[in-house]
């Protein structure tokens, strides 16, 4: 019993610390991260005029250009380190914290302090001019609600239903497999680019869940461009033996390392493809 009453104030010792301390120690600039590994957290402090918080939906105002918490003084830009951080988060599909202070207007804040209200997704982002008259870095955030997220790599995705039509999945193996090619499409050898962050998807050749039951492992999957991958997954093309393409021209490019399972491939022609002359 005592050993269950010294856990539990522990918990509480480290949620305090993660609102409160953690949260003030990353408020002046409001984004946590850099341009490498993305940004990790963002507080909702006031700082910024332009910020519209609906709850589970955040229109959040980049960083810069405006040094005391005040009013705009100068144009943001998207090459600011918190910035990228969250362009980094949005197209690598990771997770981002949000954390509301006092300070921040919103009926979704606390009174006094700060709130640790959970993990959000940045679903795009965009610039226009904020209400002081100067360029700002805007950025839409959802909260995490029907995502879940699996790092086994032996274990199908768990998903529920949801108003969002196309998840792109972000799993270790799923960034394995990406890293393997650099980012670029193993059939147009396309990279995508955004301020010099790449993106490409993980594509499943036989698909996830019901009815399909295909598993998120490496011989499993495929590093492709969007176009390629929506492709893919609507039964545009089909993938033979010889790594061959079936309905459109060229051949599947491949890593020494990476080896397919056969009997994937024969189930996405059997039973995805759809585009056969």
């Amino acid at each position: 019993m005592i050993i269950l009453i010294n856990a539990y104030h522990c918990k509480l010792i480290i949620v305090h610390s993660f609102q409160v301390q953690f949260a003030y120690w990353i408020t002046i600039a409001g984004i946590d991260g850099n341009n490498k590994v993305g940004s990790s957290s963002i507080v909702l402090s006031g700082g910024y005029v332009d910020d519209e918080d609906m709850g589970d939906v955040i229109i959040y105002t980049g960083h810069g250009g405006n040094p005391n918490g005040g009013k705009q003084v100068a144009d943001q830009s998207w090459d600011s380190r918190g910035n990228k951080a969250l362009i980094i988060s949005e197209l690598h599909g990771l997770p981002v914290r949000v954390t509301r202070g006092a300070n921040h207007k919103s009926i979704y804040s606390p009174k006094v302090g700060y709130q640790y209200d959970g993990l959000y997704f940045v679903t795009s982002h965009f610039e226009e001019i904020g209400k002081d008259g100067y360029t700002i870095c805007r950025y839409r955030l959802e909260k995490e609600r029907s995502i879940v997220q699996n790092n086994d790599f032996n274990n199908e995705t768990k998903r529920q239903q949801t108003t969002i039509l196309r998840i792109v999945r972000d799993s270790k193996i799923s960034r394995k497999v990406k890293e393997l090619y650099g980012y670029s499409c193993q059939i147009c050898n396309f990279t995508i680019a955004v301020k010099s962050v790449m993106y490409a998807e993980g594509a499943h050749i036989k698909p996830l869940g019901i009815p399909h039951n295909g598993r998120d492992k490496l011989d499993n999957l495929l590093c492709l461009c969007p176009n390629h991958h929506v492709m893919l997954d609507k039964g545009a093309f089909a993938i033979a033996d010889d790594l061959t393409l079936i309905g459109i021209p060229g051949s599947l490019k491949m890593q020494p390392s990476h080896i397919l399972e056969r009997d994937n491939l024969a189930y996405h022609r059997s039973h995805v493809f759809i585009n056969h002359e």
